[in-house]
């Protein structure tokens, strides 16, 4: 598969027909959530869970999402979505790229962009990211310049 960075991680997706709109593709809305859905699972690869997001008190929130919506998806549909977290200030943000591809063509439906600011789960505030998350996502750290 042709990614545009290297050392994507990957989770393969089938499109359902619940994920069809009145258009007859895949809803905007459903993109959304795969990238949501590869986020999740970047960072439970890397040891990070929503069990460890609440003993530290910690979450990473979205602050912008930047989607680039470039072919549609149909029912049926094999595709495969990849993650990069290309930039982590060890203070208080995290920024992953994502790209959207189905294998059977090779085209790139969705090339996305989220930058995530460091929240305490109890109260909503901004905090800094601990140590560990420093430590997990800085680890991830792709070059998007290569």
């Amino acid at each position: 598969m042709s990614w545009d960075l290297a050392d994507p991680f990957v989770i393969d997706i089938t499109v359902t027909e619940a994920a069809i709109d009145a258009y007859g593709h895949a809803n905007n809305a459903e993109y959304l959530r795969w990238v949501e859905r590869v986020s999740w699972a970047h960072s439970q690869s890397l040891g990070l869970d929503i069990d460890d997001y609440r003993q530290h008190d910690r979450a990473m929130a979205v602050h912008r999402h930047e989607l680039d919506y470039l072919a549609p998806a149909h029912a049926g549909d094999r595709l495969a979505m990849a993650t990069w977290i290309v930039a982590c200030d060890g203070r208080m943000t995290l920024t992953r790229r994502f790209q959207l591809l189905r294998p059977d063509d090779g085209v790139t439906l969705l090339r996305a962009r989220t930058r995530f600011a460091c929240i305490a789960l109890s109260s909503g505030r901004p905090r800094r990211l601990p140590a560990a998350y420093v430590d997990v996502y800085g680890g991830a750290l792709v070059d998007e310049t290569v």
